[in-house]
């Protein structure tokens, strides 16, 4: 849920939500007069007003929008729910592709006609009394509709079958993507999208991707990979797989335990923790790729990829799982970039070839089992 929060920052030194935020700089109308004129012509905007319940009171509030959109909490000025706001909130459900937006009303009904009154206004709120209508606003959206959005990436033909492609601890960086583009011209071809899991954050070195995936909600992750799959589904694509490439490799096997409307994941050295998913409980058909010299231990090296192969073995899966000889982890990585970064990290350059025997048996995997 997101929560968008419009202040005069100069009026409010000392305010700091706890919800994200972001802010608008604007200038005071030097007539009240004309203010209470333009509020008169708003009577016919789209807006429905509800009564929250929050655990001690209940309060009013306004909301225009789509009904299963994101929502946005929109917070007034000094003035109070004034036409302003109003303005504010209803373009806010216009933009891209549409938002829920909803004011609590915070002054309960009063609005501020001059700057005297709406120093008055705002001097007496209960801060925290409003901080607690902000959570009930917050809420009421996610109980009605709203569910929390996230960027995502599509390459490839529209009613092409589709994969999710799941990032490496980086992030969704150039390496990524040229795996995306990749896939989308595989064979008959394939539509590709890649959920921002980090929502817009990248690593730029080891420690930094280090930090990001040991901050990623991975429940909420293999969320973000359901929405993404039944995206895929409702916008043309018959059938859907999952891959991923090291955390993405390990969020792609989770996929074929958690999500039930995937039919078909290809892994690239990456294994659950137990904690998030039993591959033994798979649902969809495995193939899995790991370098024989990968030395991330009970991730991506070798008694990792075969311990693998044994919970596959006894999920009942159709499976296949590789191991590489003279590879090592993130072999797939064969861009100029990636080959750099590749050497920074002490990585040995492999061969071409087992990347595109990699290729190979990926796309004979998701054509078999991804064709309608």
């Amino acid at each position: 849920m997101l929560a968008a929060i419009f202040t005069t920052s100069r009026l409010f030194p000392n305010f700091k939500p706890s919800l994200s935020t972001f802010s608008l700089v604007r200038t005071l109308s030097p007539s009240p007069v004309s203010r209470f004129q333009v509020r008169s012509m708003a009577s016919s905007s789209p807006f429905k007003k509800i009564q929250i319940q929050r655990e001690d009171t209940a309060f009013d509030a306004y909301v225009v929008g789509k009904e299963d959109a994101p929502g946005i909490v929109v917070l007034q000025e000094w003035w109070g729910v004034d036409f302003e706001i109003k303005n504010h909130a209803e373009k806010i459900s216009q933009l891209g592709p549409g938002f829920k937006a909803l004011i609590p009303d915070l002054y309960r009904g009063k609005v501020g006609l001059d700057v005297a009154e709406a120093q008055h206004l705002m001097d007496g709120l209960d801060w925290q009394g409003a901080v607690k209508d902000i959570r009930a606003s917050v809420n009421w959206l996610k109980a009605n509709g709203s569910k929390k959005a996230f960027d995502a990436y599509v390459v490839g033909k529209e009613d092409a079958p589709g994969i999710v492609v799941l990032q490496e601890w980086w992030g969704v960086d150039f390496e990524i993507k040229n795996h995306a583009e990749k896939i989308s011209q595989l064979g008959p071809g394939f539509k590709a999208l890649i959920p921002d899991l980090y929502r817009g954050k990248v690593g730029l070195d080891v420690a930094e991707a280090q930090h990001l995936m040991d901050g990623l909600d991975w429940q909420g992750a293999v969320k973000d990979i359901r929405a993404s799959v039944n995206w895929l589904k409702a916008n043309g694509s018959k059938k859907v797989g999952v891959t991923g490439f090291c955390m993405g490799g390990a969020l792609s096997i989770a996929s074929s335990v958690l999500a039930p409307e995937v039919d078909a994941v290809v892994a690239f050295y990456g294994v659950p923790s137990s904690e998030l998913a039993d591959p033994a409980q798979a649902k969809a058909p495995v193939q899995a790729h790991f370098g024989e010299l990968d030395n991330f231990v009970g991730f991506s090296d070798v008694t990792a990829a075969k311990a693998l192969e044994e919970k596959l073995k006894a999920s009942g899966v159709p499976y296949e799982v590789h191991i590489y000889p003279g590879n090592a982890h993130a072999f797939m990585n064969r861009s100029p970039e990636g080959l750099k970064r590749r050497k920074g990290m002490g990585l040995p350059d492999e061969d071409e070839a087992s990347a595109e025997l990699a290729w190979s048996r990926f796309q004979s995997w998701m054509t078999r089992y991804l064709s309608a």
